[in-house]
């Protein structure tokens, strides 16, 4: 038994782990225990991923094929997105949707269908899959895809595995001509503002804001505005860039060398960051920034979550449909200002269409707040899934620790047909499960 933990460091529990390198060592294990669930990198920031025992995915990680062609990688779920950009982004070609962090599996970035700052354009990750391959609870292996066994398919997309281990994933990435990301950047001193650049912005690949959390009264909802696109080789404008069109990111990264009794963070570092923040990037600019500072700004420190101290943090993270009243996102804004938990970082993005099963995405806005954990947290949580569940938005399930099963049945329209179908999949007793489906009551 040891400790486990997932990004936001809270729960912590003790927890059996088991690691497979093949298909029969992993048969085994699914054979002789109950109540597991799979865990890639621990980048789920609630506890989807957590169970009394779990079988990690990191040493099954090896590339199989690819299709020079198509574009089409043929890899083992246990492979980092890190990893795949490592050996592809040289060969020119990138990831077809990305979240805010490469370290995270491939495995994971099905089970949760991650989406990126292209989801108006591109959608979710399962748009660009080819093939799952998939372990059954009875050790059977299925392959499933949008064509073929659709319906395993759709139970494996943003299932939170618990239809079965993924093994390997056929996916298509996306040519570039270089590593480099056209970036436009711009201060915006209202929701308003902010909201009329997304849905002015369908020509470039990637749009998000950064909203300044402790803005108030006239600026409620300031920030930073930013899209990118690929940039071309003649987009390239230094010798160095000419040179090695490329570049791969930076393999170093900084390390908080001590684990923190206290939390670095509090409101007036919160207040000062965000001041700074604003006042650097007070002008408009159009930049050529690499593709690991565009994507993954904090993937720079290794283990930035322990800036937050060991109670660790919650991420918030919903979505309500396109058409919803702005002032509903202003009265959430309002209600986070007034509860005084600091939200320290808020990122906003615009989903396109998306018809899934159990997904989480649907046209509209969504929205990631981080909080530090605190006493009254779970009531500001309480408070604000009302709003969400008043106005046809839901959570997402990767980033969840607080939803009750009452909120996940009324906002995920599926949710009676998904706990149903999981529980068909292993004759009434679910063997897969773990914190969040048992919480949510799906196991």
């Amino acid at each position: 038994m040891q400790k486990l933990e997932n990004w936001g460091r809270n729960p912590i529990i003790k927890s059996n782990v088991l690691n497979f390198e093949n298909i029969d060592e992993l048969k085994d294990h699914i054979s002789k225990q109950a109540d597991l669930i799979p865990y890639g990198n621990g980048r789920s920031y609630g506890d989807a991923s957590l169970q009394d025992t779990v079988i990690k995915t990191r040493r099954f990680n090896s590339l199989i094929s690819f299709d020079d062609e198509k574009g089409m990688l043929h890899c083992q779920s246990g492979i980092l997105i890190e990893e795949i950009l490592s050996v592809f982004v040289p060969k020119g070609w990138f990831i077809p949707v990305t979240p805010g962090t490469k370290f995270i599996t491939i495995g994971g970035a099905v089970a949760a269908d991650v989406h990126g700052k292209n989801h108006h354009l591109d959608g979710s990750f399962s748009n660009h899959i080819y093939e799952l391959e998939v372990m059954k609870t009875d050790g059977s292996i299925i392959k499933c895809s949008k064509e073929n066994n659709r319906d395993f398919f759709d139970l494996t997309v943003g299932g939170m595995g618990l239809s079965g281990i993924i093994l390997s994933v056929k996916f298509f990435l996306r040519r570039i001509e270089t590593s480099y990301i056209i970036q436009k950047k711009k201060k915006l001193n209202s929701l308003d503002a902010i909201m009329d650049q997304f849905e002015s912005s369908d020509d470039w690949n990637y749009s998000v804001a950064w909203i300044n959390g402790f803005s108030k009264n006239l600026k409620l909802g300031q920030g930073i505005f930013l899209k990118g696109k690929h940039a071309l080789k003649n987009d390239l404008n230094r010798d160095f860039q000419r040179n090695n069109p490329y570049k791969i990111h930076n393999k170093f990264r900084f390390k908080i060398p001590f684990d923190n009794k206290i939390k670095l963070l509090n409101s007036f570092f919160g207040k000062l960051f965000n001041f700074i923040y604003l006042n650097i990037n007070n002008k408009q600019s159009l930049t050529l920034v690499h593709y690991d500072q565009f994507f993954y700004p904090l993937d720079k420190i290794s283990n930035w979550n322990y800036l937050y101290g060991k109670k660790g943090f919650s991420q918030y993270q919903f979505v309500l449909p396109f058409g919803t009243s702005r002032n509903v996102f202003k009265k959430i804004f309002k209600i986070i200002n007034d509860s005084k938990i600091p939200p320290y970082l808020i990122v906003l993005k615009l989903f396109g269409e998306q018809k899934s099963f159990i997904s989480f995405p649907i046209k509209g806005y969504t929205v990631a707040i981080d909080f530090p954990n605190h006493k009254n947290i779970s009531s500001l949580f309480n408070i604000l899934d009302k709003i969400i569940t008043n106005n046809g938005g839901r959570l997402y399930l990767a980033k969840d620790k607080y939803m009750s099963s009452d909120m996940f049945e009324k906002t995920y329209s599926n949710a009676a047909d998904f706990k149903n179908s999981i529980s068909n999949l292993n004759n009434g007793k679910n063997k897969l499960s773990s914190l969040l489906s048992n919480r949510l009551k799906i196991t």
